[in-house]
């Protein structure tokens, strides 16, 4: 990818120091190249890194977590390898707390709780299984919900994720029959753009990972893409 990229001459800095840097990523964008060669936004921020600082070799970026495609919102990148180490960290112990909204065209009841689950990745379908029950390789999955509100026939929740599992939030929404608006992989009847989903990483907070001190980076309501997008 070169500095000409479309992507990241738009790119959206939500946040920039000299450890870490976290952007906005649209919805059908790649976090991370995959083997359809499409433009990822990992490769747009090295380009962006590049351009802005005038940087003459190689750009170090840390992938710290991934959003899927279909989906939009804030994602942390590390600027140098210790940032890299601290933010994993924090990402494996929880301590790297993130939440999302998403409309879904079924009512939760009770509208706030949380989910336990454990889930199976299947490779050829690439689509998470969702069990009530540990076995195997099946990794547990939880997350806490809560009900914002409805608008014509369809529900607004908050999500905060505990744990990070591929496809988490969408595969136990649907395995309770709300799956989220748009999101035909897993049994959403509603029409909507192609290749977009109802779910947007709206707010992220972490330790920084050498000044120590908290960070929070939010998408309010205002600035949200899917509020009001999907109605």
């Amino acid at each position: 990818m070169g500095q000409s990229s479309i992507l990241s001459q738009n790119l959206k800095v939500l946040y920039e120091d000299s450890q870490i840097i976290a952007v906005f990523k649209p919805h059908r964008v790649l976090t991370q190249a995959d083997d359809t060669g499409d433009e990822s936004l990992f490769e747009a921020v090295k380009a962006w890194i590049k351009t802005k600082y005038s940087k003459p070799g190689n750009v170090f970026l840390g992938l710290i977590h991934r959003l899927d495609r279909p989906a939009a919102g804030i994602v942390v990148f590390a600027k140098t390898s210790k940032a890299a180490s601290r933010l994993s960290e924090q990402i494996r112990n929880h301590a790297f707390k993130k939440k999302y909204r998403t409309w879904v065209s079924k009512s939760l009841n009770p509208a706030k709780g949380s989910l336990v689950n454990y889930l199976d990745f299947n490779k050829q379908d690439r689509k998470a299984l969702v069990y009530s029950e540990p076995k195997g390789d099946r990794q547990k999955a939880i997350l806490n919900y809560q009900s914002i509100r409805s608008e014509n026939g369809q529900y607004l929740l908050e999500i905060e994720l505990i744990t990070g599992r591929k496809h988490q939030i969408r595969a136990q929404l649907a395995a309770l029959g709300s799956p989220i608006v748009g999101d035909k992989k897993y049994g959403a009847k509603d029409n909507y753009k192609e290749g977009v989903i109802a779910l947007e990483a709206c707010y992220v907070s972490f330790l920084h990972p050498t000044l120590k001190e908290m960070i929070e980076i939010k998408i309010t309501e205002e600035e949200s893409g899917i509020i009001g997008g999907f109605i």
